[in-house]
């Protein structure tokens, strides 16, 4: 090589090193998506459903032909619903440059997973929390489908107070999420001059529930708002009823409604839940008619729930934004093409999204469940 020659490499050379970081795209006809849910331990049944849900919509798209020539592959990861598993996964789906990120499970695990989303400026959709601490401050790469626990705690206390019933009382998660349930259950009651008469705690993925029960049912608080997980809701119901509470019992969306009708059976009579997505039993609307034929023609273990239909819902609107992003999307015209579905309703559930408005919905309905195990409206 003579000299000439070798100055003409090390210059070409760097030319390579000085040029920009491209921006991520899907250079394949196979797009992959990352998600870090809890698939095992007391909390398992959020994110299989959540889950299943998803890839129920996911399988239906890639049978049909993908989307602008793209199939669509979810890659789950099991975190347990502990934020430290949830980090180190997520810190893994980005190095495997997944194209972005959905239907993450809890407020905790979101939490620690949102400096790592921001830094990387992955999208982030459809996580299964209402937190507003991932609502406010404001993240481009984040897009919540669900209304927020203010949403939801404000609807139960204005049910409850209704009814004449103020001595509203508060079972919660002692964590992220448990915290912003009760900052929206204390939002709601403040305006009427109420504070909660009495609080009751319990540690994420444990059942142990003896301490709260003994801090809230000698109050005798006419209801419970409770602010975590299926198990330790249903272990706190069984435990107050044996120490002779005959209140009435309310949970958020993010308990899991079929798991906590599956944990009490006939224990279950009356228990209030509040719901973020139409009801999925029946085919009151389109979507539901749309999700349940989905659930029919999947056969199998696939049952309808309306865990599963958020998953399903969250598939649905992500897809619409990948079809707006056109044939070779990048995470930023992903964005935007996200950011563009404004007014749009999805068979009876509206998403509304916007430059400066991530959060598609304040959807915000009551059901309640029946000692069969079922779920009434």
């Amino acid at each position: 090589m003579n000299r000439r020659d070798a100055i003409r490499r090390v210059a070409a050379a760097g030319a390579t090193l000085a040029l920009p970081a491209l921006p991520v795209r899907a250079q394949s006809s196979r797009i992959v998506l990352g998600q870090s849910a809890a698939l095992s331990g007391p909390a398992a049944q959020l994110g299989i459903q959540m889950n299943r849900g998803a890839k129920l919509f996911f399988d239906q798209v890639n049978l049909s032909g993908g989307i602008n020539g793209h199939t669509i592959e979810l890659r789950a990861l099991d975190d347990g619903y502990e934020p430290d598993r949830c980090k180190a996964n997520t810190e893994k789906l980005i190095k495997d440059e997944v194209f972005a990120l959905i239907g993450y499970v809890g407020t905790p695990t979101c939490v620690a997973a949102l400096p790592l989303v921001n830094e990387a400026k992955i999208p982030f959709f459809g996580p299964f929390t209402g937190a507003e601490s991932l609502r406010d401050p404001f993240s481009k790469s984040v897009f919540h489908l669900r209304a927020s626990y203010y949403d939801e705690t404000a609807l139960i206390v204005k049910q409850l107070t209704s009814l004449g019933l103020k001595k509203i009382a508060v079972f919660y998660q002692d964590d992220a999420y448990g915290l912003a349930g009760l900052a929206g259950v204390t939002r709601a009651l403040k305006p009427l001059g109420l504070d909660p008469a009495a609080l009751g705690t319990v540690q994420r993925n444990t059942v142990d529930v003896a301490k709260a029960v003994a801090e809230i049912v000698p109050k005798r608080p006419d209801a419970v708002v409770q602010i975590s997980a299926y198990k330790s809701c249903a272990a706190f119901i069984r435990e107050a009823r044996k120490a002779g509470y005959g209140g009435t019992f309310f949970n958020v969306s993010f308990v899991g409604t079929q798991a906590l009708a599956d944990e009490l059976g006939r224990e279950g009579r009356g228990i209030m839940v509040s719901q973020v997505v139409p009801f999925p039993f029946s085919t009151t609307t389109a979507i539901s008619r749309e999700y349940l034929d989905a659930v029919a023609k999947a056969g199998g273990d696939t049952q309808p729930n309306y865990s599963s239909m958020e998953g399903y819902l969250a598939a649905k609107v992500f897809t619409e934004g990948l079809r707006r992003a056109g044939r070779n999307p990048s995470r930023e015209g992903l964005v935007s093409a996200l950011e563009s579905i404004q007014k749009a309703d999805f068979g009876g559930f509206r998403v509304d999204f916007g430059p400066r408005d991530h959060v598609a919905s304040h959807f915000v309905e009551v059901s309640m469940l029946t000692e069969d195990g079922k779920v009434r409206r």
